[in-house]
């Protein structure tokens, strides 16, 4: 049975070795993660992974989860992406892809209120389970396709696709509050890079692409045609 030295001295690690050289630099994203129990959002058979620089699978084999997207995205990604996005307190917060429900605890820490769809209804019954066991009480957990349904809470001051897409569809661009940022990350593997949108005013957008990652595919969001003519 792992020890909780042996668990702080693996979380100490992942932390430092993994997510600081990551260019995540804010000292209270690297305390939040240091608080929120990562591995107790990781299904039993991986607890010993949830340090561990990669994607951890949480339904079925890992060649099935990774094609079905049904797994925690690699740490470092999750801070970068928590960093970037820049939350403010009395944030309200839709999340795209709850998985394991880990991402929702970072960012019900962050901001006021966190709303997450998960399409996959045994991910949605983990994620809510294991963010009532964490004692998070301003996310929730929804089983909605958030490729087709959007709650009626909206618009968002941020949103984030726990995933890729091969691109941002403009249906949840228009769920963002003027000043509200998107978080995604945008491409075809194996070019990917992370995407930060802000609605600029009505109908106006920036966007900042700060670096490259991968990510698997969030389900039912348009891909291009792979036939060239």
């Amino acid at each position: 049975m792992t020890q909780p030295a042996d668990l702080e001295h693996a979380r100490f690690n992942m932390i430092e070795q993994q997510i600081r050289p990551w260019d995540v630099l804010d000292q209270d994203i690297l305390q939040l993660l240091s608080l929120v129990r990562r591995e107790d959002f990781v299904p039993p058979a991986h607890r010993g992974l949830a340090f561990v620089d990669m994607e951890i699978p949480l339904l079925g084999s890992e060649d099935e989860a990774m094609r079905l997207g049904h797994c925690m995205l690699a740490p470092k990604v999750e801070a970068r992406l928590l960093q970037d996005l820049k939350l403010k307190p009395a944030d309200k917060v839709l999340e795209i892809g709850a998985g394991s429900g880990y991402m929702a605890a970072l960012l019900a820490q962050r901001a006021g209120r966190v709303i997450s769809l998960e399409i996959e209804p045994r991910l949605a019954r983990m994620a809510s389970e294991n963010l009532q066991r964490a004692g998070v009480a301003n996310a929730q957990v929804r089983q909605a396709d958030g490729a087709t349904v959007l709650p009626a809470e909206g618009p968002f001051d941020a949103i984030l696709m726990s995933g890729s897409v091969a691109e941002v569809p403009q249906r949840l661009l228009e769920q963002l509050k003027v000043g509200g940022r998107l978080a995604a990350i945008v491409g075809m593997a194996p070019v990917m890079r992370a995407n930060f949108i802000t609605r600029t005013a009505q109908g106006s957008y920036s966007t900042a692409q700060p670096w490259d990652t991968l990510a698997p595919r969030l389900l039912h969001f348009p891909e291009p045609s792979r036939f060239r003519f």
